[in-house]
């Protein structure tokens, strides 16, 4: 059965031959494809398929090589993966930060062609300018200057030729290797098919470039009030799924102290100002920018903050609010058991959880930061030892809370550059009592009502029907219950190998007493007198080697049981 998987599963892989055969020489080349040798599937061999393994590299480091020779798919999936530390672990989540693209930008013939194709119109009766040269070339597209009719400085991102359609082959290709690796039980945690579907479902938004400008457009409405934010405007008559024209942010690098510092940038109030900005899109609008590194934010003059890079953002909704709020007050009120679980709440447990093991963890982490004071706590190793705890345990986060952890903890570093001794955690405390204030307001405990209203109306507009139905299959014969049991089937192997075994020596034992032939002599036997002063009757050949091999069974079974430790076990309360 797992050869035909596996054999279904290779068959599925080499649909897209030449670009299968180049991600395994290339998984090869890294000592990355252990897994596929285990595979019953004679794999194709190329000439630079068993290129030698550079050794003296660290696992993660060969992952990210090979990320990046796979080219821009890759690259933008390791980035992804990256935001994942409960998935690939805190070591290969570091070692993926690094990924950077170096796709070559497209030619202006090209650039040309895509925007006139997008737009409908040629460049010189869209723009006033254009520079047909990008300012900078990621995997998905490159970002051009231009100037409009009306005198406004705008950018304009343009898709990269072609992409979609190399993104669509790898993402197919990647698929099929997942569903390879679903075979293995080592892989199974892991829901290698589950987690790349995810993953491959977000590069897939990534490419509609309309997604970007409603994003654009939605932050615009939340932030329209405050002068101390500066979000880039879309422009929807010229911006399409694969072109996106918005107005340009010019600003200062947060990494450019220097530059701040002559400008009269007030550091630790930026730093201040923006970690308020995101605890504020996080907790309070449920709708938060998803990727605050370094290049994404910009400092303009009279300390605005400057955002740009829309594509990836981060939603949760009201419940899963909560549990992070709770989570996080958890941690610094040292709370072991309410962060257990939290953390059980929040995320897919296995079967088999150790859940004293799991507690006891809990209780370490919470040990080794309850001495931390407030303005010293370091609340991204704290998150990260707290993802390495949930990884170990194999709990499986939604990729909601994983984004959001990533984003505290990229939030935290990157204030950090604009004032080393901010913390993070500081600034959560006041927002505490807006967080229980909130909770406890009016309007939120209505909508609870009504949302629990609206359940129990639905509630009670279907049971009616499922029991009407249930009865009506009992009436007809047809209602039948599906039992499912596990672990099963030792059991009833022992109890039926057990009963033929009785019968056996029961059947064995009448043969014995009725002297069923052929019969062993008592006398004679080999030359032998069996005899011994007549105590040894004749005995039945059948009989006797039914009875011997009934007792033989019957201590294996013995054995058997005794090895898995249910004989005399008393049940654990």
């Amino acid at each position: 059965m797992n050869v035909m998987r596996n054999i279904r599963a290779a068959s599925h892989i080499f649909r897209n031959v030449k670009r299968s055969w180049e991600i395994i020489a290339v998984l090869r080349k890294y000592g990355l494809a252990d897994w596929l040798r285990r595979t019953n599937v004679e794999l194709p061999k190329g000439e630079d398929g068993e290129a030698e393994v550079p050794v003296v590299l660290t696992r993660e480091a060969r992952i990210r090589l090979a990320l990046t020779e796979l080219g821009p798919t890759f690259i933008k999936l390791g980035q992804l993966l990256s935001t994942r530390p409960d998935l690939a672990g805190v070591d290969l989540a570091n070692e993926l930060k690094q990924l950077q693209s170096a796709t070559p930008a497209d030619l202006p013939e090209q650039v040309r062609q895509t925007v006139e194709t997008e737009l409908g119109q040629t460049i010189e009766e869209l723009y006033e300018e254009f520079d047909l040269v990008p300012i900078a070339s990621a995997s998905i597209g490159q970002v051009h200057k231009a100037q409009l009719k009306t005198g406004e400085r705008v950018v304009v991102k343009v898709q990269h030729a072609n992409i979609e359609n190399k993104v669509n082959e790898d993402l197919e290709v990647l698929g099929n290797l997942a569903q390879l690796a679903e075979q293995f039980e080592d892989f199974q945690p892991y829901r290698p098919k589950v987690n790349t579907a995810e993953m491959a479902r977000t590069l897939r938004r990534e490419l509609d470039f309309g997604r970007e400008e409603r994003n654009l457009h939605q932050f615009n409405i939340l932030f329209q009030d405050d002068p101390t934010i500066c979000i880039p405007k879309a422009y929807t008559d010229l911006s399409t799924a694969r072109v996106l024209t918005m107005s340009m942010v010019d600003g200062l690098a947060i990494e450019n102290s220097l530059a701040l510092d002559a400008a009269g940038i007030n550091r630790e109030e930026v730093a201040r100002r923006g970690a308020e900005l995101y605890l504020q899109m996080i907790f309070v609008h449920g709708f938060f920018h998803a990727d605050p590194h370094p290049g994404n934010i910009l400092i303009l003059p009279g300390d605005i903050i400057g955002l740009i890079d829309f594509g990836m953002v981060g939603r949760i909704e009201e419940r899963l609010r909560e549990d992070i709020e709770e989570m996080l007050l958890a941690i610094v009120q040292h709370d072991v058991p309410m962060l257990t679980r939290i953390i059980k709440r929040i995320g897919q447990t296995p079967p088999n959880l150790d859940e004293s093991a799991l507690a006891n963890d809990v209780a370490d982490f919470v040990g080794n930061y309850s001495t931390q004071s407030l303005d010293q706590f370091d609340l991204s190793g704290a998150l990260l030892d707290m993802t390495e705890i949930i990884r170990r345990y194999r709990i499986m986060l939604s990729p909601q809370v994983a984004m959001l952890i990533k984003v505290l903890v990229t939030l935290e570093g990157t204030t950090k550059l604009l004032s080393p001794r901010f913390s993070l955690m500081e600034v959560m405390q006041p927002f505490q009592k807006k967080m229980l204030l909130r909770r406890l307001s009016p309007a939120r405990q209505l909508r609870k009502i009504r949302r629990l209203w609206v359940e129990m109306e639905h509630l009670a507009e279907v049971v009616p029907q499922h029991i009407t139905r249930i009865m009506e299959q009992i009436q007809a014969g047809k209602f039948d219950v599906h039992l499912d049991h596990r672990g099963l089937g030792p059991s009833v192997n022992r109890l039926v190998l057990g009963m033929l075994a009785s019968a056996l020596f029961l059947g064995s034992s009448w043969m014995l007493a009725n002297k069923v032939e052929p019969i062993v002599p008592s006398k004679d036997f080999f030359g032998y007198d069996l005899t011994v002063g007549g105590w040894i009757p004749a005995l039945s050949l059948l009989g006797l080697l039914g009875c011997i091999t009934s007792i033989l069974v019957g201590l294996r079974l013995l054995w058997a049981i005794g090895k898995s430790g249910h004989l005399d076990q008393k049940k654990s309360k």
